[in-house]
């Protein structure tokens, strides 16, 4: 992009009030990769943040470029939030992306690179090995990789391949020595998913790991015999997943077999970006643009020294040979709520109190404790329950299995748009199903991404609900990793509210209100900026307020233009963000009295916390939804409002850490940059990540947040 043209656009850009959705994600993902980037991380570590920053980009790929390119090829008219239109903003984000990608390369050669021989492993080729080892490698590649290649040529008699999504693959150009022109012809080679990606070498001191596009590339002769070889070119291509799923009559049978369909269009959707080893064929590039109607921006060179797809390292992260060196959390801690596990009955325990949870501090054990409990129980009737993402051989799956067994009725509705589940979620839906669940997959065009459980009891005359709300998902493996918040109670007003969501989302129900639980698509971003608002009056009258929101993502213009509005009124505003923010803080005459935070460390920060000051009366909700347009308009959403004193302080004290974290945090400035927050003189380090370990009664009792 020429200089004048990129200073036109960045002076169009910063004087727009909102921040473009997608260039705040790269900003994102600049601040995961300065994870892998910090000094007091080990190799392994650094290796894990740089591989999440690769498995980010693959999917910011496929879903928001993917998105974009679906505006550009059917010509229809977009604005982002940056003022650009379509052409001009592809080229911004292109040259974003491009910026980012050369920032992940460049500290994998400089920084990880050179220090993997004194962390106990080496990356190699092929040519630095022993002679035994080489012929180790020989054997394995004709044993074990030679059946699996499949050579595919294109040129006029054999149409163009299908090129799979996200796998290594080998262009190999070549000449036929008999031919008395040049007649070069290009053949594919797709490196098959299920081969492990390093060949491991164990040696007394040390791991090698052996690329297999390397094991690969010193035998790719035998594949091409009789021929010149002219060039051998990796690359690898990330395809167009973006899709919607219209509603159907028939939702048991047609409804799945359209996501299925769906599924098969993401791995041969169309091309939106190519990453390939530099010194590569130009004719064969050109070849592959032409094909696939790609600019050279969409390109994205790598250098032969570094490799394609980190997101790889996984293998070496998890190899129990260096299990010691990735340090690990601390042991879980129990509930402030629930100080006393094991041996006790959950189902009376509840009777008595609600119980907060706050994983991955405290274990999501309560929570199994109780389904599995439901599940035995002969005075539980039914089981109710919405499922977004499971974990892999999931407990959840086992317990409901077991309460139909037991001649319990048990509904679970499975979202099977979950994105990038939905085949494991249509697996666990059918097990359910064909057991005796009632199974609903979805409801029509809403995804369902609410966190709803709900156990009725009946003991002797009395009928109890036991209600499960959260923030996170059913899943036992993230529930480890991820930050999340869940509540258990009794509580007859929520259990109220959730039995009436049920209705909505399982029957044909429209109820007129809830009481302490707000919805989505139905009324939550018309009730949260009434808070919002109500904050604003207060501070007109002289009245004490405030705004504390703790949330994954900001991007819902109406929400955005409602915080500037009470702003400008006078109320603090902190906000909380981990990822996208479209909201620019600290703008004079906008959002002076507005902060952003956003916290990135150990664990994915996935609660979302809306706390009103509302006078000293204050109201703090927790739950699944984020402030977006799709949270609003386009899923089945829930917060629910958390009213035990000791509980609402709990959460306020979750804020107030949130924001005094200076290890793991980074404030947000005027122009969408971030700077990372740092202890300043004599202040001791505060890392949530390892204080919510160490939360005491007294601490939360004596919370200061506004």
């Amino acid at each position: 992009m020429e200089t004048s043209e990129r200073d036109k656009m960045d002076i169009k850009i910063q004087s727009s009030d909102l921040i473009s959705r997608d260039l705040s994600w790269i900003k994102f993902n600049y601040r995961v990769l300065d994870q892998s980037q910090k000094m007091s991380r080990t190799i392994f570590e650094k290796l894990k943040f740089l591989a999440i920053t690769a498995s980010n980009l693959d999917e910011f790929f496929m879903i928001r470029v993917g998105s974009l390119y679906n505006y550009l090829d059917y010509d229809k008219e977009r604005i982002d939030y940056s003022g650009l239109r379509e052409d001009p903003f592809k080229a911004k984000l292109m040259d974003d992306a491009q910026g980012f990608h050369f920032a992940q390369h460049d500290h994998f050669l400089h920084e990880i690179l050179p220090k993997t021989k004194e962390s106990g492993f080496e990356l190699s080729n092929v040519q630095n090995l022993s002679e035994e080892e080489q012929e180790i490698i020989k054997e394995y590649f004709y044993k074990a990789v030679y059946p699996m290649l499949t050579p595919m040529v294109f040129d006029g008699y054999h149409t163009f391949p299908i090129l799979m999504n996200k796998l290594l693959i080998f262009g190999v150009v070549t000449i036929n020595p008999g031919d008395k022109k040049d007649n070069r012809k290009l053949s594919f080679v797709q490196i098959p998913s299920n081969i492990p990606r390093f060949f491991e070498i164990e040696r007394e001191d040390d791991m090698v790991y052996i690329p297999i596009e390397e094991v690969i590339r010193e035998h790719i002769v035998s594949l091409f015999r009789n021929v010149i070889i002219e060039s051998i070119n990796l690359f690898r291509v990330i395809r167009n997943g973006d899709f919607t799923l219209e509603e159907t009559e028939d939702m048991d049978s047609n409804f799945l077999e359209e996501v299925k369909r769906k599924l098969n269009e993401r791995k041969t959707g169309r091309v939106v970006r190519v990453e390939v080893e530099e010194g590569y064929s130009k004719w064969m590039m050109n070849l592959l643009k032409g094909r696939w109607n790609l600019q050279n921006d969409s390109v994205f060179k790598i250098k032969k020294e570094s490799m394609l797809d980190f997101t790889s390292f996984w293998q070496i992260i998890g190899n129990k040979r260096f299990k010691d060196r990735i340090p690990q959390p601390p042991t879980q801690v129990p509930p402030l709520s629930y100080p006393l596990t094991g041996g006790q009955d959950i189902f009376q325990v509840l009777k008595q109190k609600d119980v907060l949870l706050h994983h991955p501090y405290n274990s999501m054990e309560p929570i199994m404790d109780l389904l599995h409990r439901a599940a035995e129980d002969p005075s539980v009737m039914a089981i109710k329950m919405t499922i977004y993402r499971l974990a892999k051989n999931s407990g959840i799956t086992q317990a409901l299995l077991r309460a139909v067994e037991n001649g319990k009725h048990v509904s679970v509705l499975f979202e099977v748009k979950a994105r990038f589940d939905e085949e494991n979620n249509m697996q666990e839906a059918k097990r359910l199903q064909k057991a005796g669940c009632f199974v609903i997959y979805g409801v029509s065009n809403f995804k369902t991404h609410t966190k709803l459980l709900l156990i009725v009891k009946k003991d002797e005359n009395k009928v109890t609900r036991f209600v499960h709300l959260g923030s996170g998902n059913y899943n036992e493996d993230t529930s480890k990793l991820y930050t999340d918040l869940g509540l258990l109670t009794t509580n007859e007003v929520l259990a109220n509210d959730v039995s009436e969501f049920f209705n909505v989302i399982t029957g044909h129900s429209m109820p007129s209100n809830y009481k302490n639980l707000i919805t989505a698509p139905q009324g939550m971003r018309k009730q949260l900026i009434e808070f919002v608002e109500h904050e604003a009056e207060n501070a007109k009258r002289g009245l004490p307020c405030g705004i504390v929101i703790k949330v994954n993502s900001l991007e819902d213009s109406e929400i955005i233009y409602a915080l500037y509005r009470a702003s400008q009124s006078g109320v603090p505003v902190k906000l909380i963000v981990r990822g996208i923010c479209c909201l620019r803080p600290g703008r004079k005459g906008l959002s002076e009295n507005i902060e952003v935070y956003s916290i990135v460390g150990d664990f994915l920060e996935h609660s979302r916390i809306y706390h009103f000051h509302n006078n000293g009366d204050s109201r703090t909700y927790v739950g699944s939804a984020d402030m977006m347009v799709r949270s609003f308009e386009k899923r089945l959403e829930s917060l629910f409002r958390v009213q035990d004193p000791f509980l609402e302080k709990q959460l306020m004290n979750i804020l107030a850490y949130n924001l005094k974290d200076n290890v793991n945090a980074y404030i947000m400035q005027e122009d969408g940059s971030y700077l990372a927050k740092s202890p300043e003189e004599g202040e001791q380090e505060f890392n949530i990540h390892k204080e919510f370990y160490r939360v005491t009664p007294d601490i939360v009792e004596n919370v200061s947040l506004l």
